[in-house]
């Protein structure tokens, strides 16, 4: 189904939500709104294969205009909206959009950062908190539209350097005839067409909540997006709206899990089936809080914005595989060396993913092989293992693994022994440069608000890891910080920490 499709059934359904001011669009406005907006966009010269860019904050017309670009044969790109002129304007170049809507707050930023980008057109830029109303109730909605299903322009989230772009393209069929985005994934999430309502209180812009939000509509359910995210907030909303399934980052729970008692009990939680996150790693200490306080609804997904692959995991095969991220869906995972050699179960190598009917790696004599070269196949820069059952463990990424004194060091592991520590509200780990070893563990610790950083919890935190991992793995300093630099997604922003260290060592 599309809106158009569910408005035909149940018009007045809400299709989207503002969790704290409650305002929404049904059913029969989206696929109004939307429809319009279609119509405009054919009538100011957007034909299919063009792009349309979206800079907003979580809002209504998130949807809208998703939807005008997917029964048209346009693409939705989606950036992240706190991108100055100078980072906004190489993504722009990537995207060339014709037209752009965003807030008035961005405008100027985004007239800037497109006369940076030189493109060969200049895209038209809609306020959505400015004249773009204005602009849509002029707009007519034409019955003869030739309906076609659109694409998506998705950047990677950029943490260890400059966003990538990745394109779905546009189909040439009717968006009622699409089938439901990551149908696997939702059936295992336990979604069903009898009216779901999905939290999220990520960005809107961020691949994993833009997608749910095709899916859910697909599926005629509701999407409640969170304007900003705060612990309890979320927890009243769940219990305002009825919510059914919700979508998160560890770094929530955390937050939500240092909520006193008493608030935790507060809210009425029996509407909650599901809740998954995805995103960035859950420290397994964390994630057996939430099982004991929300019971065994916690999903986890892992797999690359890109579309290399995709696994699955839910509470009960967590408990049994405590750690693990779960099994291929549509797709094997293959573990491999730098040179592309195949490990055994148990060894830590390079997380590769082959789509079904992916091309065999030509392999020389020693096994070695260019996976990247090979159709079908992809990575996302990850490290892992897989375990007798299949169950893959990630350790890392290739990019963040440190090598002290010659021996490999995986700062997920101290991260996830640091991260429900009373003292520590937000925790990174990193290699910074040794004259000895050549690299030395570093955390870079956000405390707690009624712990006293300085050398003595230094010194707590650093005999805590070495009564759980071996010392070699345990940091040599702890450095505190009032935050940690992350994306709205959770992910560390590890190439600004590796920036602030590389200033600090060559100054």
């Amino acid at each position: 189904m599309y809106p158009g499709s569910v408005a035909a059934l149940v018009p007045d359904r809400p299709a989207i939500v503002l969790a704290a001011s409650g305002q929404r669009r049904t059913y029969a406005e989206l696929d109004d709104r939307s429809a319009r907006l279609a119509a405009l966009l054919r009538d100011r010269g957007l034909r299919r294969g063009d792009t349309v860019l979206v800079l907003l904050g979580n809002d209504l017309r998130w949807a809208e205009v998703a939807w005008a670009c997917w029964r048209r044969g346009l693409y939705l790109g989606a950036a992240n909206r706190h991108l100055t002129a100078a980072e906004l304007a190489p993504l722009l170049t990537e995207a060339a959009p014709r037209a752009i809507v965003t807030s008035e707050a961005l405008a100027a930023t985004v007239r800037t950062a497109v006369a940076l980008a030189g493109l060969p057109h200049v895209p038209e830029v809609f306020s959505a908190d400015g004249d773009y109303e204005d602009v849509l109730a002029t707009a007519v909605r034409d019955p003869d539209l030739r309906e076609t299903a659109g694409g998506r322009l998705l950047f990677s989230s950029g943490t260890t350097g400059r966003p990538k772009p990745f394109r779905v393209p546009p189909q040439d069929v009717h968006p009622d005839d699409v089938p439901v985005r990551s149908a696997g994934l939702m059936e295992a999430l336990e979604f069903d067409d009898t009216g779901n309502v999905l939290l999220v209180p990520g960005p809107a812009y961020h691949a994993g909540p833009l997608g749910f939000l095709q899916s859910v509509h697909q599926l005629g359910g509701t999407v409640v997006l969170m304007e900003r995210f705060d612990p309890e907030a979320a927890l009243a909303a769940i219990e305002r709206h009825g919510v059914t399934h919700s979508q998160w980052v560890p770094t929530m729970f955390v937050r939500m899990l240092r909520l006193p008692a008493a608030v935790r009990a507060r809210y009425d939680l029996s509407s909650h089936r599901v809740a998954v996150h995805a995103a960035a790693p859950c420290p397994p200490d964390v994630k057996r809080a939430m099982l004991d306080w929300w019971g065994p609804i916690v999903h986890e997904y892992y797999g690359a914005s890109e579309g290399y692959g995709r696994t699955t995991i839910g509470p009960h095969e967590w408990l049994a595989h405590p750690g693990s991220v779960g099994r291929a869906v549509d797709s094997t995972i293959h573990i491999a060396d730098a040179a592309g050699r195949p490990l055994p179960a148990g060894e830590i190598g390079a997380v590769w993913f082959a789509k079904p009917g992916a091309a065999l790696p030509v392999r020389a004599a020693d096994g070695a092989a260019d996976l990247g070269a090979t159709p079908g196949w992809g990575t996302a820069g990850d490290l892992g293992r897989l375990d007798g059952d299949g169950y893959l463990h990630l350790t890392g990424r290739a990019g963040q693994t440190i090598i002290s004194g010659g021996v490999n060091v995986y700062p997920r592991e101290i991260e996830d022994v640091l991260a429900l520590h009373p003292d520590v509200t937000d925790i990174a780990v990193l290699g910074v440069p040794d004259p000895d070893l050549g690299e030395q563990v570093r955390a870079v610790v956000v405390a707690a608000p009624d712990a006293v950083a300085g050398p003595e919890l230094a010194a707590t935190l650093i005999e805590y890891c070495r009564q759980r991992l071996a010392h070699f793995k345990c940091p040599r300093a702890v450095d505190f910080v009032d935050t940690l630099p992350r994306s709205d997604a959770g992910k560390v922003l590890l190439q600004d920490l590796r920036d602030r260290y590389r200033t600090v060592a060559t100054a």
